[in-house]
């Protein structure tokens, strides 16, 4: 039941009319200045669709850069009052 819960409200979170939903943006996040620059020029002609980029980037080398991290979230959260974007981000392990 709760699986049926959780599939029912991510179609809600991904309904838009009869429009498809488009989820953009950078792959990893840099940058807030890059988070933002990135997310108002979507919203210019995307405004109802989800910004998404990664914080959190594993890597297959260890030791190599693997995400801003907590940062990026803060980074999100300037995205969404800035633009009124949805915003997502992949979590990598439970500790996210």
């Amino acid at each position: 039941m709760t699986e049926l819960l959780e599939i029912n409200a991510i179609d809600n979170w991904l309904k838009r009319g009869n429009s498809r939903v488009l989820i953009a943006g950078p792959c990893s996040a840099e940058s807030e200045e890059q988070l933002l620059q990135t997310a108002t020029d979507i919203a210019k002609h995307y405004p109802e669709n989800i910004f998404r980029s990664g914080v959190w980037k594993p890597r297959t080398r260890p030791g190599a850069f693997e995400g801003v991290g907590e940062d990026g979230l803060k980074w999100l959260q300037q995205v969404k009052q800035k633009t009124n974007m949805r915003v997502a981000t992949e979590v990598a392990k439970a500790s996210h």
